[in-house]
């Protein structure tokens, strides 16, 4: 039986994390404010049944805290995602098994891949309704203005799937859509996601490239095509190795591609090489807002599908903390064990969500020689894609929690000689939002070796660490009530987190 939306939302509020709103809202500013709130302090997921403008309800903030993602991944607690990254490691660059136990536990993983396969449904509930050429009116959907300076309201949840005009291959993204017009949209990607390279390919075919944006899925689905592992499998196997089994597909109704069957609301379109418009400027995850683009791809619907009585799910972007960076954490356990595979020198990776999630990045190592420091950070920039953008990188010892900013933070100054242990490597292709750089698209990264200097780094002895004595430390564990302070609720980092309160 798939799951959808619904059934997800469901599921939030008989934990109680779901408030129903019924007071008439406005979709041009007010949502987002209420919902940022909302997202500050670690609250509910909102559902505003009665907005402005149209009959829509508008589902926001559903992955408002990690504790919800794990829930849409079918899991309870962050550190359970490792295992399913471990699961991803096994299919990515399979070495021949050594042992037995290395052989069932590839073979479990590929019975996990054929159990993923994902499947047609005939009669979808995202064609309960059909609405072609005139009738097609996206101005109906509750689009959000988010920001006063924004140029228009935003799609930003919505898979957007495209084919590669030569192997047929498909591709799903979630990438910003901006309003132009009651059937056009602009879009904002990277050139290098997958949609726009298929957009190259067809302009060199001389072809039109055909689109479906499917809005309000099972949140599962779009954790897994917000996931850019070099894995040679689709998005939809992906969404199916991380539910457990194939989700259902359906065929759109006038364009060759498939969207999730469950789908709330379902475009189909086309892309004409060269016809562009005007994005932007629209606040972005940075938390500036994101420039114009006068070249935006620009994309016009013929097809408009969605269940009855529809539920328009959205999210929108910001500085931290927004539901992209409790993704981002999440989804950072999934790496843990696929970059351990990929560089097997990294114990531990962390990527704070103050580096907004991919700026900056801590790893431990074991050091056993000089220049180590180094080398795990060359390779971890080169490891996966989306680490091609990571800005700063700190390396520490495996003995320092790197989900503890405390503890990075002492080993970055109490081990840390600039000139010494800081590299820059100059002229990297780079973010393009990233308004820091002096040119758009280039910019620098930094290393730092903030873990303990071995020779010939450094010719001082280096000294020992203050440790407290274990003996004591037990005996006053022991002795702790009868000192009456067992009443006092002292509070730290909890190291199998994160280092701070994410709720």
């Amino acid at each position: 039986m798939p799951r959808d939306l619904r059934q997800f939302l469901t599921v939030l509020e008989q934990r109680g994390q779901l408030r129903r709103i019924t007071a008439p809202v406005d979709s041009h500013l007010e949502v987002a404010e209420i919902a940022n709130r909302l997202l500050l302090g670690g609250g509910p997921a909102l559902l505003f049944e009665n907005v402005k403008g149209t009959q829509m309800p508008l589902a926001i903030n559903v992955l408002g805290t990690v504790e919800r993602v794990c829930w849409a991944m079918n899991m309870e607690h962050p550190l359970e995602l490792e295992s399913l990254g471990e699961k991803l490691a096994l299919l990515y660059q399979p070495r021949p098994p050594k042992k037995l136990s290395q052989a069932v536990g590839l073979g479990k993983a590929l019975f996990d891949v054929v159990k993923a396969k994902p499947m047609r449904d005939l009669l979808p509930p995202c064609h309960q309704v059909i609405l072609k050429d005139e009738a097609v009116d996206v101005t109906q959907i509750p689009m959000l203005q988010v920001y006063p300076g924004d140029a228009g309201k935003v799609v930003t949840l919505g898979l957007m799937i495209t084919k590669d005009p030569e192997s047929g291959i498909p591709n799903v993204g979630v990438y910003r859509l901006q309003l132009q017009s009651k059937n056009t949209m602009t879009v904002q990607w990277l050139s290098v996601r997958g949609c726009s390279r298929h957009l190259r390919k067809a302009a060199e075919l001389g072809q039109k490239l055909e689109v479906a944006v499917a809005i309000g899925v099972d949140p599962l689905v779009i954790l897994a095509a917000a996931t850019p592992l070099p894995i040679d499998l689709s998005e939809w196997l992906f969404a199916g190795l991380y539910a457990g089994r194939g989700i259902h597909l359906a065929k759109c109704k006038t364009v060759d591609l498939e969207v999730p069957a469950e789908s709330e609301i379902v475009l189909e379109g086309t892309i004409t090489p060269g016809e562009t418009a005007v994005d932007g400027p629209a606040g972005d995850h940075i938390g500036y807002y994101g420039g114009v683009n006068e070249q935006a791809p620009l994309l016009r619907f013929h097809c408009m599908t969605h269940r009855k009585q529809p539920i328009y799910l959205t999210t929108f972007s910001g500085r931290p903390p927004k539901e992209d960076a409790m993704m981002a954490i999440a989804l950072n356990r999934i790496y843990t064990p696929i970059l351990r595979q990929q560089v097997p020198e990294i114990q531990d990776f962390f990527l704070p969500m103050e580096g907004l999630s991919y700026k900056a990045a801590v790893l431990s190592i074991e050091k056993a020689y000089p220049g180590q420091a180094k080398r795990a950070a060359l390779a971890f920039w080169s490891a996966l894609p989306q680490f091609s953008y990571t800005k700063f990188v700190i390396v520490v010892d495996k003995s320092i929690n790197i989900r503890d900013p405390r503890q990075v933070m002492w080993a970055v100054t109490s081990k840390v000689d600039p000139v010494r242990d800081v590299f820059i490597l100059p002229n990297n292709p780079f973010d393009r939002l990233d308004f820091a750089t002096e040119k758009p698209g280039l910019g620098s990264r930094m290393g730092v070796d903030a873990t303990t200097k071995v020779y010939p780094e450094t010719d001082r002895p280096w000294s020992d660490e203050l440790i407290p004595d274990p003996d004591t430390a037990a005996l006053v564990d022991r002795r702790w009530a009868e000192y009456g302070l067992s009443d006092l609720n002292l509070t730290d980092v909890d190291p199998n987190l994160f280092g701070y309160d994410v709720r």
